[in-house]
């Protein structure tokens, strides 16, 4: 039996496993980076976006304006606009929109101010909603309210 199990493993190896596991096969993934000056640029070392395999990753926005790179520091609903207005640049540049975002993560200094959020969010996505996930955190970068990432198709 165990002659079996082995040939069955070597056959399928060879079958699929040069083509899954090669280097060459690794090297060639369908990875683009996504940039527009319509968006913050990164304040670190990442991309705004990455298309893969026909998704959008897009990295996570801060209420930056995109032309003076200034920080808001105003209310959550005027930070919550201007950070879904970036990740709507983000989306658009990679050829995907809003409405095509699958999965978001709001990520908020104060999970008080989840209604005053989820307010303007519903301003900017129409039915059927992505998933999402909202959570409180410790701290976010530049001491922001609010931050969002999604993952769109393109």
């Amino acid at each position: 039996m165990k002659r079996r199990e082995a040939l069955v493993t070597l056959s399928c190896m060879a079958l699929i496993g040069p083509n899954l596991y090669s280097k060459e096969r690794r090297s060639k993934r369908m990875q683009k980076v996504i940039k527009t000056e319509k968006a913050p640029k990164a304040i670190g070392p990442y991309s705004q976006a990455i298309e893969a395999n026909g998704m959008i990753f897009a990295s996570g926005q801060i209420a930056i304006n995109p032309s003076t790179g200034e920080l808001s520091t105003g209310n959550i609903e005027e930070q919550t606009r201007i950070v879904l207005s970036n990740l709507k640049a983000v989306l658009e540049a990679a050829g995907s929109s809003l409405d095509k975002a699958v999965k978001c993560t709001v990520f908020l200094q104060d999970l008080n101010d989840y209604s005053k959020m989820n307010a303007v969010y519903g301003e900017f996505f129409k039915p059927p909603y992505p998933a999402r996930a909202a959570v409180q955190v410790a701290r976010l970068p530049r001491d922001v309210k609010v931050e969002i990432e999604a993952i769109a198709v393109k």
